[in-house]
């Protein structure tokens, strides 16, 4: 297992992606998008995929609170906080890294830590392209208004991720499936 930090960028141009210590992007992987405290069911079905393919797999988390300000001609991008506060995308990586360590110690799974910045979809599809990824693994938000306005606005990461690029994707579900006849986006 390895721990690194890339960066990927938002916004209008190409995402961007260089990683740190000067560590290769795993070829044919399985990546799992992740954020922090989020049910280690993801994590674990990405793992059972990875193995059923022989592929490695990245363990990636994306700092939304970061930005790219530029790239150099090597590829090495540059980002800025939207916040000043640096320690906020440092303890959502630590996060991930300890529930990675937890849920995947015991694995054989060749498996690494990658943490990205700028717009999650963007992010990602940049990384499958990268690493020639073999499958997108990424779950659900929990339901409620908060998260149906955001995705009334900038849409799921999952339907962006099938409508951008062409890598089969395993949406995995969080919590306890909504019954057929209850509401999913409730008004409060």
């Amino acid at each position: 297992m390895s721990d690194d930090r890339v960066n990927g960028a938002e916004g209008g141009s190409e995402p961007a992606i260089a990683p740190q210590e000067d560590r290769p992007v795993p070829q044919h992987a399985v990546i799992a998008g992740v954020i922090p405290d989020q049910s280690p069911r993801v994590l674990r079905e990405a793992a059972r995929y990875a193995k059923l393919l022989g592929a490695p797999l990245i363990v990636t988390h994306v700092d939304v609170t970061r930005f790219v300000t530029y790239e150099d001609p090597d590829g090495y991008v540059h980002s800025a906080p939207i916040d000043l506060d640096l320690s906020t995308g440092e303890a959502q990586l630590s996060l991930i890294q300890d529930a990675a360590r937890e849920t995947l110690g015991d694995s054989d799974v060749e498996w690494s830590v990658r943490q990205l910045v700028g717009d999650p979809a963007l992010a990602l599809k940049h990384l499958a392209e990268q690493s020639d990824a073999r499958l997108l693994v990424i779950g659900t938000r929990k339901r409620g208004i908060g998260e149906s306005i955001r995705e009334f606005f900038t849409g799921s990461v999952a339907a962006r991720l099938a409508h951008r690029q062409p890598r089969p994707i395993l949406v995995v579900p969080l919590g306890e499936p909504a019954g057929d006849d209850e509401d999913l986006w409730p008004d409060s």
